[in-house]
């Protein structure tokens, strides 16, 4: 790939660009070339992002409820696909930059793995930079956690098949928790972790910055800088491994399903981060999708490439949190 630019979109899947050109005009005639503040920006967003959640699996039950934090309540939501007891649970984790997305804009992800994995999932509702700062939103994820491992779902899910996910950001606040838990002696909560696109590190390698940064993708290098400004309040939390988690010690982490666009700026960081799971003995498989862009999973009304990947995902973690025999 050396020395490669960028197709301007030629490399994707039809259904990925068609979705990248419709987010992207519906973006720009809502902005109307405006320049936005970050509150006018999630308004933006919100409207951007409205039709991709409609649709999709009905739950058998919704509910929110509030984990404890040190930064006050979280609001949490739970969607239960189906009657019964006992069933697996993932806390999901939205992306965005930490700036933008929410509940809402990711609500029709979260019930297509709440109905594909049979798994009640638990969506987090952190707060949002640049308001909040590193660790404020990590810390309320790995609340939320521990509010699920300590049976806040109720008869409904299984504290003892515990998994974390989440895309984009959400990967990073995911695998941070993890490392986090680990290192407070609460690793066995977690069973499984799910990340999806993650951005794991403040470095996006050259070959990927010049193949997929420019016009025709869905996220670029640029918007990256300015996503890791509003996250971090000091240029040394670059190196903290909980703000950073790509240079965490990733030894005794869960098994991990990593979602790994091949057309995406942030594709090397989970390339490599597959990597060095493998080195440290943690159990990974890692699938990369052909056509792919940042943030396609959220294109499944469309897009047989994305319904593959969240049936592989969601495939994967029913196994791995499959009752022990």
């Amino acid at each position: 790939m050396s020395g490669m630019q960028g197709l301007g979109g030629a490399d994707l899947d039809d259904a990925v660009r068609d979705f990248i050109a419709r987010t992207g005009e519906a973006h720009a005639r809502h902005a109307g070339g405006r320049a936005l503040t970050p509150v006018e920006a999630r308004q933006v967003a919100e409207q951007v992002r409205t039709p991709w959640r409609a649709g999709g699996p009905a739950m058998h039950r919704t509910t929110e409820a509030h984990a404890p934090s040190p930064h006050g309540p979280v609001r949490l939501r739970i969607h239960d696909p189906s009657p019964g007891r006992g069933k697996p649970i993932l806390i999901y984790v939205h992306g965005g930059g930490w700036m933008l997305f929410s509940l809402e804009t990711h609500d029709r992800l979260m019930r297509e793995y709440a109905a594909r994995a049979g798994a009640v999932v638990v969506g987090v509702d952190y707060a949002l930079s640049p308001e909040a700062k590193f660790p404020l939103a990590l810390e309320q994820c790995m609340a939320a956690v521990r509010w699920a491992g300590g049976g806040g779902v109720g008869e409904a899910g299984d504290v003892s098949r515990l998994a974390m996910g989440g895309d984009s950001v959400g990967g990073n606040m995911s695998l941070a928790s993890a490392v986090a838990l680990r290192d407070a002696g609460e690793g066995h909560i977690l069973k499984a972790l799910m990340l999806h696109y993650g951005a794991f590190d403040t470095e996006i390698d050259a070959e990927h910055r010049a193949r997929f940064g420019g016009e025709g993708y869905m996220l670029t290098p640029e918007e990256m800088d300015v996503y890791w400004a509003a996250y971090l309040t000091d240029p040394q939390e670059r190196t903290n491994p909980l703000a950073t988690p790509a240079r965490a010690d990733l030894a005794g982490l869960p098994p991990v399903f990593l979602t790994i666009p091949s057309c995406d700026v942030l594709t090397g960081q989970s390339l490599a981060l597959a990597d060095r799971l493998a080195a440290a003995g943690v159990e990974v498989r890692a699938e990369v999708y052909q056509g792919a862009s940042h943030s396609f999973l959220e294109a499944v009304s469309i897009s047989a490439l994305a319904d593959r990947a969240l049936q592989d995902g969601a495939d994967w973690l029913a196994a791995t949190l499959a009752p022990a025999p």
